[in-house]
């Protein structure tokens, strides 16, 4: 059994940033999904997601986000990675989802996008 998922929402204004913190597998996809499925979620213009201490991402994990994209898309709700660990940015973009997800490097950008 790995380290669970920390997930921490830091709401500030039309933003909500929620830090991942371990490894998102199977398991602990449920504690995100918890967290995605708030319906406060849809009160904000932009969820951005802190990957800094995101260490691995499995199928499973991707497909949390990819459940919630529409739902949030729908509500006018922007869906911002940034901070990404190579390896994590690697899995997106084998999958093609660096071309569906808005990926940027830094918090700048990513309050910018």
């Amino acid at each position: 059994m790995g380290p669970i998922m920390k997930v921490t929402a830091q709401p500030a204004d039309t933003t909500l940033t929620l830090l991942l913190d371990g490894e998102l597998d199977a398991s602990s996809a449920v504690v995100l999904d918890t967290e995605l499925n708030k319906p406060e979620l849809l009160n904000y213009k932009r969820v951005l997601i802190d990957c800094q201490k995101l260490s691995y991402i499995s199928s499973a994990g991707l497909g949390v986000f990819i459940s919630h994209l529409q739902r949030l898309q729908d509500s006018n709700v922007k869906l911002v990675f940034y901070n990404m660990q190579e390896k994590v940015f690697n899995v997106f973009e084998i999958l093609g989802l660096d071309s569906l997800m808005t990926i940027v490097p830094t918090e700048q950008e990513a309050q910018a996008a």
